[in-house]
């Protein structure tokens, strides 16, 4: 058997993950990637497939808040953080279900997982 590569191993993680969460208009799916440059959150209505709201760092929002577009810290990872429950707030949207894409659960992904249950969303 190959030798799988980082890749690999966080899309089967995802793949597993996804076999179980699933959103619903009620409770949308909080999914995160996050690449070498940038972090970026939705909401998903996973029966229609919708999105109903989304923020990274590139979102003009984000870019207020930060005062520029990017970032790989922690601290950008809870700025996007802010932006996306002010919007999921506006929607009326207060309960998720986390979807962590793979990534094991620490650093960016536990900061802005913790920083958006401290904002009023709760998962």
């Amino acid at each position: 058997m190959a030798k799988l590569s980082r890749r690999e191993k966080r899309a089967r993680r995802h793949r597993r993950i996804r076999k179980k969460v699933f959103g619903t208009p009620e409770r949308p799916r909080l999914a995160v990637y996050r690449s070498l440059h940038h972090f970026y959150a939705q909401l998903i209505d996973d029966t229609t497939g919708n999105t109903l709201v989304f923020a990274s760092t590139l979102d003009p929002e984000y870019e207020k808040l930060a005062g520029k577009r990017g970032g790989k810290s922690i601290e950008a990872a809870q700025r996007v953080a802010e932006v996306l429950v002010k919007k999921a707030l506006e929607k009326g949207i207060k309960k998720v279900v986390f979807d962590r894409g793979g990534f094991i659960y620490h650093g960016k992904i536990k900061a802005f997982a913790d920083k958006c249950r401290e904002l009023g969303l709760d998962f």
